[in-house]
């Protein structure tokens, strides 16, 4: 029988890395082989999808932090707030640290027992470190919804 951590690493690895249970397509499938001028390209005042991307990255690169035994030092203010990715090379180094960033959440969340999913993520105010795994899951299938409309907009050119 699985541990509570093993499922909840596996759901997280099924929206970043490779799953297609629940929308049948994942971050990675979405933005592998992706020219970096369609990922910076904006529709009207939408995000784009790179700055999409580097969102919920910016989520999974503090929280890791966290998990490792360090501060919360991400704010919400900040998770948008990134240099313009200018090239094909610099996207491909971005997602490549994505994910291995992801691999490493999904193995430190596996680590755990299921009595630290329990325990309160830094603070009581935040939650239990369960409910912030799986507010990270949810937040990145609403995003990944978000790049995968954005894709089919600038690859048919229909904005």
């Amino acid at each position: 029988m699985e541990t509570n951590t093993k499922i909840l690493a596996n759901r997280f690895r099924e929206v970043i890395l490779n799953g297609t249970w629940v929308v049948y397509t994942n971050y990675k499938a979405q933005l592998t082989g992706l020219d970096w001028q369609i990922a910076t390209t904006a529709v009207e005042s939408l995000n784009t999808i790179a700055a999409l991307a580097q969102h919920i990255h910016y989520y999974i690169e503090g929280v890791n932090n966290v998990f490792r035994g360090g501060n919360l030092e991400i704010r919400d203010k900040y998770s948008f707030d990134f240099p313009p990715i200018i090239s094909q090379n610099q996207w491909e180094e971005f997602l490549t640290k994505f994910w291995k960033d992801s691999e490493d959440f999904a193995y430190l969340v596996e680590q755990m027992s299921d009595q630290q999913l329990n325990e309160y993520f830094v603070d009581e105010k935040y939650g239990s470190v369960q409910r912030n795994i799986d507010a990270m899951i949810e937040h990145a299938y609403y995003h990944l919804g978000q790049i995968v409309m954005l894709k089919k907009l600038l690859i048919n050119k229909t904005y």
